[in-house]
This record gives C-alpha cells, structure tokens and sequence, in this order.
C-alpha cells in the first residue's frame, strides 16, 4: 500500500521586514503568522507547526496561543507545537492547553515535546504520561502526589484518549 506524501510548514515568527525594510512589530508578525496558515490551509497544507522562543527576534512565545486564533479561522489543516519547550514549562498545563486546543480545533491539535536549547528537563516523563502512558519504559513511576496538591486529572480531556497526537522532538 502507498504512503501518502504529507506536506507540512513550521515557523518561529521571526521578525521580518516590511516592504520599507523596517523591522515588523512582534505583533504584526504573529498576525501574518495567523494569515499564512489560512492560506496554508485553504491550498491544502496537512500542517502546521509553530515553534516556541523566548527572545526578541522571534515573535511566538505561546505558540498554543497563536494556534488557537489559526484554529478559529481553519477546518483541515492539523496544527502543532514544534516544538513546546519543557524546561520551562508546567506539564499538567501544557496538557490542559493542548486539549483546550485541540477541542477547539475539532481533533486537530498535535503536541512536539522537547527541552531548551541548553536545560535538560526534569519533566519530560510527566508529560509524556499525561498525553499518552509509555509502554516499556524505563521512567519509574511517579509517586502519587499528596491530596489536594494538585488535580487527579487534568481538564478538559482530549478529543482523542489517550492523546495519540504527541511526539518527542529529538
């Protein structure tokens, strides 16, 4: 049986210059952003990633954020983080925005878990529990956090359970 080819666009937002030359603001970028993925979208584009940076000349730094505003204005197009950075991140929050996502998307959210570019992350098994339970792995589990410390299950719940809709960045 043939694959089908899938085509797919990521981006970081960073900062362009307009016609004059002059740098985009943080805010017109994250607009044309929004602009490109309908038009990705409606020309038939399987995805689009958004990557996620915490400095000045990139203008996404909540990429679930933007994905939202493109899931509002999309029908098709699967919309992903690429990738979301776990070191600086809660992982009961990153599932909670991932399935707030994709409810609001129909189906359409897809979560790259990865770490900063320098930190590695103590985290990295907790989400990936949460967004679909490993099999064969090595991660001891963990203990059952003290009652009332936290929610016993994140909300609201994905579309698709458990989540088949994550991925390790490498």
């Amino acid at each position: 049986m043939a694959q089908q080819l899938e085509l797919g666009l990521d981006t970081f937002g960073d900062i362009t210059a307009g016609p004059g030359g002059e740098l985009l603001s943080h805010a017109q970028v994250i607009r044309n952003v929004v602009e490109e993925a309908v038009l990705a979208d409606s020309l038939g584009v399987d995805f689009i990633g958004l990557g996620e940076h915490h400095r000045p000349d990139f203008a996404i730094s909540a990429p679930d954020v933007v994905l939202a505003a493109i899931a509002s204005r999309t029908k098709r197009i699967r919309l992903g983080s690429s990738v979301t950075v776990l070191s600086s991140d809660d992982p009961i929050r990153v599932f909670e925005r991932f399935s707030t996502l994709d409810a609001i998307s129909n189906g359409r959210a897809e979560v790259i878990l990865g770490r900063g570019s320098f930190t590695e992350s103590p985290r990295r098994a907790a989400v990936l529990e949460l967004f679909q339970p490993p099999r064969n792995t090595c991660v001891p589990p963990t203990p059952p956090a003290p009652p009332g410390s936290r929610k016993k299950s994140p909300s609201p719940k994905p579309l698709r359970d458990p989540h088949s809709a994550a991925a390790l960045a490498c």
